[in-house]
């Protein structure tokens, strides 16, 4: 099996604006994903659930997570060089309480993401 390496730059990858207050870029290998997501204040992602296990870093901004976990919702408020690991299939919700950028991680890739089928983020 061969296994190529595949080199790029953000600045290389035209953000894709999917409404108003969010925008993103994302490369993918074949066993994770790296998104890089901008969120004016105020963004809301809608609450969702996905098989990917999910590493949200903050650069800078801060956020507020909602995830339901064992019946209850927890809530966890992120500053920039926070880490928040999401499990897969957790409903989760998030909300920019200042302008942000993060990043983050998926593993396996977010299929979703690469066919363009994401309405809840449109």
């Amino acid at each position: 099996m061969s296994i190529t390496a595949h080199y790029t730059s953000w600045s290389s990858i035209p953000p894709e604006e999917l409404n108003p207050l969010l925008t993103r870029q994302f490369v993918h290998g074949t066993q994770a994903m790296l998104s890089r997501i901008e969120l004016k204040k105020g963004c809301l992602v809608p609450r969702h659930a996905h098989p990917n296990e999910q590493i949200a870093f903050l650069v800078s901004g801060s956020m507020r997570f909602l995830l339901e976990e064992d019946g209850a919702t927890q809530e966890y408020i992120l500053s920039a060089g926070d880490v928040l690991v999401i499990p897969g299939n957790v409903p989760h919700s998030a909300e920019a309480l200042e302008h942000t950028i993060n990043f983050d991680l998926f593993a396996p890739p977010r299929h979703d993401w690469i066919n363009r089928e994401d309405s809840y983020l449109r």
